[in-house]
């Protein structure tokens, strides 16, 4: 049981900290109104964030007062502080409006080129990191690549690359007759290919190995409730992936497969549409994490005709959604750990924040919403340098006039966004 710190201050990694060996000479001083602690809830009021190299070296409390020496300055009189938002579920490299076959009018590297704006808009809402869970043609590795080297801006991206599933399962190419031959070089069809397919993604830049349990809404010729890998499949690659020090991340729409994965020791389980109780137990006993997208059937059912969905993808997003929703419910009325999940790419990305008064319509306070947007997925990520802010961590941070906590909807319109202390969107 974790013992309760006192000060608050002191909680907060406040008091401590001098600045990192080899950091960067520049330094910044961000001032507020208020800062959220996401670990209790309460806000700490008059902070000032000493920054330096991209990192928290300090917070006290207190009037501004002058800057150091060389010391830049970010003042944000009268605004609400928060740590950058995660995203657990996106793809960069998608785009909504293509739907069906009207892809096809575009070559290759379109979606590399598209990724680009894609992770900029995601930054600009407020999401400083993401995790991309399945690209093509390792584009997210290339978008992280060129984000990390200060060429683009975006935010920070764990990556996943080809998502491993099986042999004309959802992470397939499902969409072609056989004269196309189109595949995925990346299905595994036994536990020893499991294995192998681990190697060569973590080989070119996996960061989390992406799986994909059962079947989906979006592919053709794949029910979401159908199990696609077996425990003995999804087992083998947990295991390869553990080994390396990676985490796995699996598509698992139906009741089996969410238990089989479970089960098989994988981290976290995307959508989860179809969870049984026998799963929400499963899930607590594991201490997996669900990341559940219940927003973004909003957007499908709107405007999917319209972008080329086919009518059998939007029959399988209909009879999953409200499903999901209530098993989203259940799962946190028993205490299922949930991070924050948006499958941004099936809906607009940087539209990141829409779901976060969903999750609050379907059980959690405004607070534990928040809290699955940072210190949670941070928890998820096995990351201690990003979701909270305390010494040591990323300045990442977001802004807004008001109480998110008592009005989550603000977080659908962040006007101010920080990210390494630098200040990168100023809507004020």
């Amino acid at each position: 049981m974790r013992l309760p710190c006192l000060p608050l201050l002191a909680c907060l990694g406040l008091l401590s900290a001098a600045p990192l060996a080899g950091a960067e000479a520049d330094a910044a001083l961000i001032t507020a109104a208020r800062l959220l602690d996401v670990r209790t809830g309460r806000w700490v009021e008059n902070p000032r964030i000493l920054v330096q190299g991209g990192r928290i070296v300090r917070i006290d409390q207190g009037p501004a007062g002058a800057a150091g020496p060389g010391q830049r300055r970010i003042d944000l009189p009268g605004l609400s502080l928060l740590p950058g938002l995660i995203d657990m579920h996106v793809h960069l490299d998608s785009d909504p409006t293509y739907g069906g076959y009207t892809g096809l009018q575009f070559g290759d590297r379109f979606w590399s080129v598209l990724g680009v704006a894609h992770a900029e808009r995601t930054l600009m809402a407020g999401f400083t990191t993401v995790r991309n869970v399945g690209a093509d043609a390792w584009n997210d590795v290339g978008l992280r690549q060129a984000i990390d080297a200060g060429k683009l801006r975006g935010p920070r991206i764990v990556t996943a690359a080809y998502a491993i599933g099986a042999t004309g399962g959802h992470c397939d190419s499902t969409f072609f007759p056989p004269s196309m031959d189109q595949h995925s070089e990346f299905t595994a069809d036994s536990p020893e290919e499991g294995r192998k397919r681990v190697r060569e993604v973590r080989k070119y830049g996996a960061q989390v190995i992406k799986i994909c349990a059962t079947g989906g809404v979006f592919s053709r010729n794949t029910e979401p409730g159908q199990q696609q890998m077996s425990l003995a499949e999804m087992a083998a690659i947990v295991a390869e992936a553990h080994q390396w020090g990676l985490k796995v991340a699996a598509h698992a729409h139906g009741a089996a497969g969410i238990r089989e994965a479970i089960r098989a020791g994988v981290d976290t389980i995307e959508h989860a549409s179809l969870i049984d109780d026998e799963g929400i137990a499963l899930a607590r006993e594991h201490g997996a994490w669900l990341s559940m997208d219940i927003y973004n059937t909003e957007y499908t059912q709107a405007q999917g005709q319209k972008n080329g969905v086919l009518e059998d993808n939007l029959r399988k997003d209909r009879e999953v959604a409200d499903l999901q929703r209530e098993g989203f419910r259940r799962a946190h009325a028993a205490g299922v750990r949930m991070v924050y999940g948006t499958d941004a790419g099936v809906y607009p990305h940087g539209d990141n924040g829409r779901q976060f008064a969903w999750m609050v319509r379907y059980g959690m306070s405004p607070l534990q919403a928040i809290q699955s947007a940072t210190i949670h997925s941070a928890s998820a990520l096995g990351r201690d340098d990003i979701g909270v802010a305390e010494a040591g961590r990323y300045a990442d941070f977001v802004a807004v006039a008001g109480d998110p906590t008592t009005d989550v909807t603000l977080l659908e319109r962040i006007p101010v966004v920080i990210k390494g202390g630098e200040l990168l969107k100023d809507g004020r």
